[in-house]
C-alpha cells in the first residue's frame, strides 16, 4: 500500500544523507522508524511478536539451570 507523507526540506535532506550514510534506500528507513514507533507502543511488529505477546514470553531465554543445582542443596 502506497502512502504520502509530507516533510520539510530540511528533514528530508537530511534522511537522504542518513539512508546514503548506512547504504540504505529511503524505504528501508521508513520500515525501521515505523517498527521502533510499534515496539515502543506495544504494538506486535510480526507474527512471532504477536505469539510471544500473546503467550507472555519474553525475548531473552531463561536459564533454568541455576535453579536446578539450588534445589539439590535443600534436600
Amino acid at each position: 500500500m502506497r502512502k504520502l507523507i509530507a516533510f520539510d526540506d530540511d528533514t528530508f535532506d537530511k534522511l537522504k544523507q542518513l539512508a546514503r550514510d548506512r547504504m540504505a534506500n529511503f524505504q528501508e528507513l521508513a520500515d525501521e522508524a515505523f517498527a521502533d514507533l510499534l515496539k515502543k507502543h506495544g504494538v506486535p511488529v510480526d507474527l512471532q511478536d504477536a505469539l510471544r505477546k500473546s503467550a507472555g514470553i519474553s525475548k531473552t531465554p531463561v536459564n533454568h539451570a541455576r535453579s536446578r543445582t539450588s534445589r539439590k542443596g535443600r534436600s
